[in-house]
């Protein structure tokens, strides 16, 4: 039974458990203390000093965030004037050594700093002195502004802990210390993943996604370029948060009218290719389980996955599957079967993305991405939050348009490759077409519970055809390396695996709309995205990839087989040893 402890917060009597921190207590009891560093689950560090409150019987303030209540009586108050003035001296000195160019900045009234100093109406010129300046540091995927970083180490916290990947953290010491990679290097020049995690949790603008809009405006306006863009799974049920609609509503409709009246000649859904590469991966698999392959199969879908693996497992690329990204399927769909269908030069069409994900903007710039010719399968991604910026700029009312409806690019919408955006939806979208189509029958149970879920590591056994084939799903790089520790020490005995690289899968990609700490402590992003897409599959008249009727054709008249000659000309890829 939890020792309960008597206490009183700004002059009222509470319970709370013993151990509770003061931040949890009062939050549990209806009041808000500000915060700047910490996170829940990730960075409990007590730097940034905003949250501080008094405690009777301590002589100074305490850090709400990392302060347990374990005494009987213990009295906090968490408003008085001496706690109020403490913030805000905080604040100011803060804003004494920030870039406060705020007018400019992609963050600007989504800033946690901006939101406090205007709560607290600080006096940004309170205090002088000579500012730290610094150099951006520049990447195709990510842009980083430490004349803007308040040194909360979230991004620190997220890159080791989540990500599993400790390419950043503070270097020197004092009024000099700045977050960065060791000595100084630029995130082009160590093992970064790309995956953006650091962006979702930074509060202010020192960390942003590489802005391609100019680059889509500039190809739409251009009358010599036929410009289609794709949207992957994620995006619909996230897009509208941007919008201040409730966390996990799919706007699919609205956005897809957006996209037309941006000017775009064609919008369709990548959850076509998600399908195409169901069928392919899946047959690749069924190859490899039959005629002694490697196993386990690994999924290639996450760019940012990949990234770490070529990287930091290099000796495990062959475990990958060949197939490239439903992103780069599109692509290479787009500027084939579609160019020629419609009698249209490969050259003159551009093809955008719209994806959750920060490392799909470095994935397409790879050389092994490219067709024989060297054209590119897509030249430009915009993450979701760019794609919200742009809708913007452009003048459309979001929330007043009527729905519309994808393009197609041969006759019937997609079906099971909507629960890609979660994890586990790659993995359940494959079981339902290898267990239906190896077994000859209708599934009498459609949806795969065992792979669902925000659990980091995943495991079932699925009897496909009289095989008892075992799986494991992984979210976020710190769950992946387990898994492939598991494989490195011999301890995995799984035939199919998948990894997505941010946590929660792409509903919670390092491009998606950014929420404040208060509502990431609060809410379960990634369970509330993903509820939005498995609401929306379980209402689908058709749920798996196999008898997607636009997949179906694409072989038919083009492809010939899942894996053939042609297949593998356009949608397999070959994976580079990285290691750094």
């Amino acid at each position: 039974m939890a020792n309960l402890l008597n206490i009183k917060i700004n002059g009222k009597a509470y319970q709370v458990e013993s151990g509770t921190t003061i931040l949890d207590a009062c939050k549990q009891n209806g009041i808000r203390i500000p915060t700047l560093c910490y996170l829940k689950d990730i960075n409990a560090i007590g730097a940034c000093r905003v949250c501080v409150c008094e405690v009777k019987g301590v002589r100074t303030l305490v850090a709400a965030c990392v302060y347990p209540i374990e005494r009987e009586g213990t009295e906090i108050v968490t408003n008085s004037e001496k706690v109020i003035k403490s913030r805000k001296t905080t604040l100011e000195l803060m804003l004494s050594n920030h870039n406060n160019e705020c007018n400019s900045c992609v963050r600007s009234t989504s800033c946690e700093l901006q939101s406090l100093a205007h709560e607290y109406h600080c006096d940004e010129h309170r205090f002088g002195g000579i500012k730290n300046t610094f150099e951006e540091d520049v990447t195709p995927y990510l842009v980083r502004d430490n004349s803007k970083c308040i040194l909360c180490r979230r991004c620190v916290a997220v890159c080791k802990s989540l990500q599993h990947v400790h390419v950043i953290g503070p270097n020197h010491r004092g009024f000099k210390t700045s977050i960065g990679c060791a000595y100084e290097n630029s995130l082009n020049d160590v093992a970064c993943v790309a995956c953006g995690q650091c962006i979702t949790v930074c509060p202010t603008g020192a960390l942003r996604e590489k802005d391609d809009i100019d680059k889509v405006i500039s190809a739409i306006n251009d009358p010599t370029k036929h410009v289609v863009v794709g949207t992957a799974p994620s995006v619909r049920v996230a897009i509208g948060e941007e919008f201040g609609y409730p966390i996990g509503t799919n706007v699919e409709g609205k956005m897809v009218t957006a996209l037309k009246m941006l000017g775009f000649n064609k919008v369709f859904d990548v959850d076509f290719t998600a399908d195409l590469t169901i069928m392919e991966e899946g047959t690749e698999f069924l190859g490899r389980l039959t005629n002694g392959g490697v196993l386990p199969m690994i999924t290639s879908c996450s760019p940012g996955w990949i990234n770490y693996i070529e990287q930091y497992y290099p000796e495990y690329l062959a475990h990958l599957s060949s197939c490239k990204s439903p992103q780069q399927m599109f692509g290479a769909v787009v500027k084939s079967y579609y160019a020629e269908k419609n009698g249209i030069d490969p050259k003159d069409i551009v093809v955008v993305s719209c994806m959750p994900c920060t490392a799909k903007k470095m994935e397409l710039n790879k050389p092994y991405q490219e067709n024989k010719d060297g054209i590119k399968d897509v030249d430009i991604v915009l993450t979701t939050r760019e794609l919200a910026r742009l809708i913007k700029r452009a003048g459309v009312l979001f929330n007043c348009l009527k729905d519309d409806t994808y393009d197609s690019l041969l006759g019937e919408g997609s079906t099971a490759g909507l629960i890609f955006g979660a994890t586990g939806g790659v993995m359940e979208a494959a079981l339902r077409t290898l267990k239906e189509i190896t077994e000859g029958k209708e599934l009498e149970k459609i949806d795969f519970e065992a792979v669902r879920g925000t659990d980091g590591v995943k495991r079932a056994t699925v009897n496909v055809n009289g095989i008892d084939v075992k799986v494991a799903v992984a979210h976020g790089i710190e769950n992946a390396h387990t898994i492939m520790e598991e494989i490195k020490n011999g301890k995995a005995d799984y035939h199919f695996i998948e990894v997505m690289c941010c946590p929660g899968g792409c509903v919670c990609g390092g491009g998606q709309p950014i929420q404040p700490a208060d509502v990431r402590n609060s809410i379960d992003l990634k369970a509330a995205r993903a509820k939005a897409i498995y609401d929306t599959d379980k209402k689908a008249k058709l749920r798996k990839s196999h008898e997607n009727v636009e997949v179906q054709e694409l072989y038919k008249s083009y492809l010939g087989e899942p894996n053939g000659h042609k297949s593998h000309e356009l949608l397999h890829t070959k994976y580079t040893n990285r290691k750094k």
